[in-house]
């Protein structure tokens, strides 16, 4: 199975499925994830404006200080899947439903469900592996599953985390790697490397601050990532393109061209990893969410193993715009900072404490800043 294959399992076929039963040629499982932190914020500096992480706005939910209960950067889910070698081809087919945990109210129903993947694959040893149906993209897969806040909380973003999930280093570090409906192919590995390419449905943009101005394209997405991995290294190069179109007549179309370059490496308890992006339109959260805007993200890790159960990690993260555009709302950069302790309480449970701070600067020169933490557990059953 390809690389990208792989990686788009660790949600939903990472950890043994509560459930795996014999349906006459089927093996089909059911499994999911469950979790909830108590996160802690409190802001201070100015309004930057735009998708500044860490001001009032959007860091703290429109206040100096706030709290939640709610999810990290993993949504509540219940995956299904099924799998069989039918005919010399492997066979599986994948449906996730997920939920969030926290609400502004107490007594309105809890009853928005995002339906991020429901795909199936066939393939086998020889042809490598094709794709169909929604799932996760390939650029920017892997900086955001191999952050160690996967299982915790990141960057607490109230804004967010509030019928929703946090960022984990999303918008500061790495942009989101999106879901989408596409065909993708990986190919078979041959002396570590692996080759995946996926034609995507095109995506309108997704601004947050100002109103939308493209819509999608006639074209399809595309997305490629060519990576090596052996003896406890693994390298990857990404890319991906779309043109959107604008929404005002007359107005200029907009390409979306955006390149990633990443390794990690782990050695005993020590992990290291490394991830860069940049590019047009590669937006602060998502694809072209500030219009025709240069941006570049950097990304950084360190994590020991301290014993068995117990993981120590640092992590940080930048997304930078390179132009003062309309579409950034004078937002110039936001980091983040997170220093975090993971405990496997048992092979299910893993327990988690978080502490971090976050910065947002403007164009002007003025700085948001925001103190967090988090502290709770996840559950993949």
């Amino acid at each position: 199975m390809g690389s990208v294959i792989a990686v788009a399992a660790a949600l939903s076929a990472q950890h043994a499925s509560a459930v795996d039963f014999k349906a006459g040629d089927w093996t089909v499982g059911v499994g999911g994830i469950v979790n909830a932190y108590y996160t802690q914020v409190s802001c201070s500096g100015i309004a930057v404006g735009g998708l500044a992480l860490a001001d009032r706005g959007l860091g703290c939910g429109g206040k100096k200080d706030r709290s939640a209960v709610g999810n990290g950067l993993l949504p509540n889910g219940l995956v299904a899947s099924a799998g069989s070698n039918l005919s010399g081809y492997d066979v599986k087919a994948v449906v996730a439903i997920y939920s969030a945990t926290a609400t502004d109210s107490a007594v309105a129903q809890n009853s928005t469900v995002d339906v991020r993947q429901a795909y199936f694959t066939f393939g086998n040893a020889d042809m490598g592996t094709v794709k169909l149906g929604r799932d996760l993209g390939i650029f920017g897969s892997n900086a955001i599953l191999s952050d160690m806040t996967l299982l915790g909380a990141g960057l607490p973003v109230q804004a967010t985390q509030r019928g929703r999930v946090t960022l984990g280093h999303i918008g500061a570090g790495y942009s989101y790697m999106g879901y989408y409906g596409q065909i993708a192919y990986s190919a078979p590995k041959s002396a570590g490397v692996g080759i995946d390419v996926a034609l995507v449905s095109p995506v309108a943009d997704t601004p947050v601050i100002t109103a939308s101005r493209y819509s999608a394209g006639t074209a399809p997405q595309v997305q490629a990532q060519l990576s090596w991995s052996g003896s406890g290294a693994k390298v990857w190069l990404g890319a991906k393109t779309q043109k959107f179109e604008a929404l005002a007549a007359g107005g200029k179309d907009l390409t979306m061209s955006a390149m990633e370059l990443g390794a990690s490496y782990a050695d005993g308890p020590f992990g290291l990893l490394a991830n860069v992006q940049g590019g047009k339109a590669i937006g602060i959260l998502s694809d072209a969410d500030q219009g025709d805007v240069r941006g570049r993200n950097y990304f950084l890790q360190g994590t020991y193993k301290a014993t068995d159960k117990l993981k120590l990690g640092l992590g940080y993260g930048v997304s930078r715009n390179s132009d003062n555009a309309a579409g950034t709302g004078g937002l110039k950069q936001n980091a983040n900072l997170t220093l975090g302790a993971y405990y496997s309480l048992n092979s299910a449970v893993t327990l988690v404490g978080e502490v971090g701070q976050s910065r947002s600067k403007a164009f002007a020169g003025g700085e948001a800043k925001m103190n967090g933490a988090s502290l709770g557990g996840i559950i993949f059953f």
